[in-house]
């Protein structure tokens, strides 16, 4: 799969929404940048003054640099990236992993006067309180990945994802049936018990993995994506069921990669397939050694565009631009209200496919292609600098 055919899978020109939301305008500008002005009118006596620019300053609240490597090493740049080519005014900060500190990086963009706030929540409650205080000061919000439970934002940014959970299963099937194994027990290792996207990521790859057969031998799910936790719980998930499993279901890199140590430790590792997903550099290593099935890939760029396009759009006051760039609606379960969202669509990466990962610029031959056995392997699938 090539480059381009990553950006059509992602079903987003994301440069080209940029530009419409933002009329193409250029310049660098950092963290604390303003919008360029426009152009002056035309010498005359009766000319009006030319309007004054509109200030647009954009406010993004990350979740923490733990669960994922993405927020930092992918969403951050990404936004940034996308800021700057718009000219706007943003803050960008993480709150890792704090409900606390989460709340007071918002009060403390509102009292600055962005004119959006853009959020990943930690938990659906406590981003709730966020979204109500930006909507008592007229601030629209962005859920960004993560849809808020019952906090009422104007917007969803995310791929979909019981789609992810449905690719993570069919990898995991496609594993067990290379294996030789047409049914047996599985574990799955879910991911915050408090993180909707957890709960559609399983809804999707637990219905594959029933639907062809096999049987949930243990599911747990670990709190606040904790790696470390993960461990631990996937240890005793091990332990209870005498070590008979076919599979695991992991729902992400770091969750795959904490079973797979559990899975060194007894000698396994690469004998019982185990999936991931974000496409970490990490993650893509262990495909390459065999050591993880499969990865998910959401093209983060397109995602990071999108998002940074309603920002722009929403934060310059052009609601029906806003609008328009939103492809269709999710339903929030608990009001029952539709969110108009941009949802884009994940790629299964398997050995033979890492190629495309580093092609599409999402990470590079050198973060991945690290030691001389991942060299012998990136060589093998054709993975080049």
């Amino acid at each position: 799969m090539s480059k381009r055919t990553f950006g059509a899978i992602a079903g987003l020109a994301a440069a080209g929404l940029l530009l419409a939301a933002c009329g193409g305008s250029g310049g660098d500008a950092a963290s604390s940048s303003a919008a360029p002005s426009s152009s002056a009118a035309p010498e005359s006596s009766s000319a009006e003054p030319a309007p004054a620019p509109v200030a647009a300053k954009v406010g993004v609240i990350l979740p923490d640099a733990a669960s994922s490597a993405r927020w930092e090493t992918a969403d951050r740049p990404f936004l940034e990236q996308a800021f700057q080519a718009a000219g706007v005014e943003y803050d960008i900060q993480n709150a890792n992993g704090d409900k606390a500190k989460f709340a007071t990086i918002a009060d403390q963009m509102l009292a600055s006067g962005i004119n959006v706030l853009m959020l990943v929540n930690l938990d659906s409650p406590s981003a709730a309180a966020v979204i109500a205080k930006a909507d008592a000061q007229g601030v629209p919000t962005i859920d960004y990945d993560r849809l808020t439970l019952g906090g009422g934002a104007q917007y969803y940014v995310s791929f979909d994802n019981v789609a992810v959970g449905t690719k993570i299963g069919e990898g995991l099937v496609t594993c067990m049936q290379a294996n030789g194994s047409d049914s047996g027990p599985v574990a799955l290792l879910n991911g915050s018990p408090t993180d909707n996207n957890a709960t559609l990521f399983k809804e999707g790859y637990e219905k594959v993995i029933t639907d062809a057969g096999y049987t949930i031998a243990a599911d747990q799910s670990v709190p606040d994506w904790d790696n470390t936790k993960a461990g631990t719980i996937f240890e005793q998930m091990y332990t209870e069921v005498g070590g008979d499993l076919i599979g695991v279901a992991s729902a992400n890199d770091g969750l795959g990669g904490a079973v797979i140590s559990v899975l060194e430790r007894n000698g396994v590792a690469g004998e019982i397939p185990v999936t991931g997903q974000d496409a970490t550099d990490e993650g893509l290593q262990r495909v390459l050694l065999g050591t993880q099935c499969m990865t998910v890939y959401k093209a983060i760029k397109a995602e990071a565009d999108a998002a940074a396009a309603l920002a722009v759009a929403l934060a310059k006051g052009e609601i029906p631009t806003a609008d328009g760039l939103a492809t269709g609606t999710v339903v929030d379960t608990e009001t029952g209200a539709e969110v108009k969202s941009v949802l884009l669509v994940p790629v299964s990466i398997f050995p033979d496919n890492v190629k495309d990962v580093i092609a599409d610029g999402f990470t590079t031959y050198d973060r991945v292609c690290t030691t001389e056995e991942l060299k012998k392997k990136c060589e093998e699938f054709g993975v080049t600098p």
